[in-house]
């Protein structure tokens, strides 16, 4: 029989850790697991999609840690897992971790995994301080990214406990298509709040636009520094040349068209758009920051570049639109190394088996079905 494993997650909103949760649940050997989900509200875009997936959902509406109704929920989510039998609970988010290990361990779930795929994340001290708290009631933390874990050991979360599973990407969705190749587009994908360097690239894009006045820039996502984005476009005369697209499914469309992708954030663990980049065969350059240099060799699939810094990323941008040779071979690297190394496949594979080691490790009635079996 199938073994029955629970995904607890925050949010159904685009977003790379939704994507790399909700592949993970759709992708898992049905014969070998029964997914059910969990989450705070039966919302978001990308909701339908991991409902379909599961045997069953169920939703336990937190809307405060403060509050008391947190401890209801709680102890619903625990007799949850226990009427469904659930011998794996696997968390997403931060505000799902906080909930789902607790409430795991409550209901003497036998394997606890938790998640982190984010490095500093823009939330209040008080919610940071709570998740670590709650890893002490995960059998393993998974890490994106050689960055992440990092990031846990100095928040003191054991060693033993930290198991790094880089994410995944079908890299057979992003099929190159040279004919739409322009080396003087710019695109660069992610959510537009703060952090990610929007700024950054457009106050480049300025010292770009007068060395190469038919450049464009496209930027795709959405959030709340749209419009604040788009003023500051105005203000240093770039709007003309730049392209808000707000969220889009068609990302392999958008990249199939451009001639680079730029991520200028303060701050990545393994970012998906980097990913999706190489996989669409174009150079990146982005900020040499946690795991993009994991990703991006510095000088063979792309450049690195320090955070924050206009010039460097503007003279990068420039020197890959004035040699398309470059750029290309850069693409065609790129594309090599995410075809061999970060396929949904090995991701889902590595999960499977991070649950069945656990699950022989902790729960005599799976070793016991897997002999038999």
């Amino acid at each position: 029989m199938p073994v029955p494993v629970a995904f607890v997650l925050s949010s159904f909103d685009p977003g790379g850790t939704e994507r790399q949760m909700i592949e993970l649940v759709r992708r898992l050997d049905r014969k070998r697991w029964q997914v059910h989900l969990a989450c705070f509200r039966a919302t978001g875009s990308w909701y339908p999609r991991a409902a379909e997936a599961a045997e069953s959902v169920a939703t336990f509406p937190a809307t405060s840690f403060l509050r008391p109704e947190i401890g209801v929920q709680l102890r619903r989510f625990a007799r949850w897992c226990r009427d469904q039998r659930i011998a794996v609970v696997h968390t997403g988010q931060l505000h799902s971790n906080i909930f789902g290990l607790p409430g795991a361990a409550l209901a003497g779930v036998p394997v606890r995994v938790a998640n982190r795929r984010m490095l500093k994340a823009n939330k209040p001290p008080m919610q940071l301080a709570a998740q670590r708290i709650a890893y002490a009631f995960a059998h393993k933390v998974v890490a994106n990214s050689l960055a992440a874990a990092a990031r846990l050991k100095a928040e003191g979360v054991p060693a033993r406990k930290i198991a790094v599973i880089t994410n995944g990407i079908d890299r057979d969705g992003f099929a190159r298509v040279p004919s739409r190749w322009n080396a003087r587009r710019v695109v660069m994908v992610a959510n537009l709040r703060p952090g990610k360097g929007h700024d950054v690239l457009i106050a480049a894009a300025a010292s770009v636009l007068r060395r190469f006045p038919d450049a464009a820039f496209d930027i795709v996502g959405d959030g709340p520094l749209m419009e604040p984005l788009k003023m500051l476009a105005r203000d240093r005369a770039v709007d003309r040349a730049t392209t808000f697209y707000g969220h889009r499914e068609d990302i392999p469309d958008l990249l199939a068209e451009g001639g680079m992708l730029v991520l200028p954030s303060q701050s990545e663990a393994l970012p998906n758009a980097v990913l999706e980049a190489m996989a669409a065969g174009l150079p990146v350059v982005a900020s040499d920051v946690g795991g993009v240099g994991e990703l991006v060799v510095d000088g063979r699939t792309g450049w690195l570049v320090p955070a924050g810094d206009a010039a460097s990323l503007a003279e990068r941008i420039c020197r890959l639109m004035a040699d398309p040779g470059l750029a290309g071979a850069f693409g065609a690297a790129g594309r090599a190394a995410i075809g061999s190394r970060y396929t949904f496949d090995r991701m889902v594979g590595e999960f499977e088996r991070l649950y069945e080691t656990e699950l022989r490790r902790r729960c005599r009635a799976f070793e016991w079905r897997a002999a038999v079996a």
